[in-house]
């Protein structure tokens, strides 16, 4: 039986709702987790953020940097990876 049908029928317990936080908790800690460690990683790839197309305006006292190209090939990798994972499930 699923939450749904248990708040239907009046059987979800406080314990399962505070069961169900907790996991939500959990995974969004080790998301963060995934997140800080590819951001750390990250930063020794020497050609990402320097691309062509990565938009650069440096004035006296002026920087505007917008990673136009990066964030497209990002964008691509992530979306492979993520077409390869639903293909193989």
């Amino acid at each position: 039986m699923d939450y749904s049908a248990r708040l239907v029928s009046g059987k979800a317990g406080a314990e399962d709702c505070m069961g169900e936080i907790a996991k939500i908790i959990i995974m969004i800690g080790v998301v963060l987790v995934l997140v800080g460690l590819a951001i750390l990683f990250l930063q020794k790839v020497p050609f990402l953020g320097k691309l062509p197309g990565d938009i650069l305006i440096k004035n006296k006292n002026f920087t505007f940097y917008f990673p136009l190209s990066t964030s497209i090939v990002v964008s691509i990798i992530i979306c492979l990876i993520l077409y390869l994972i639903s293909k193989f499930r």
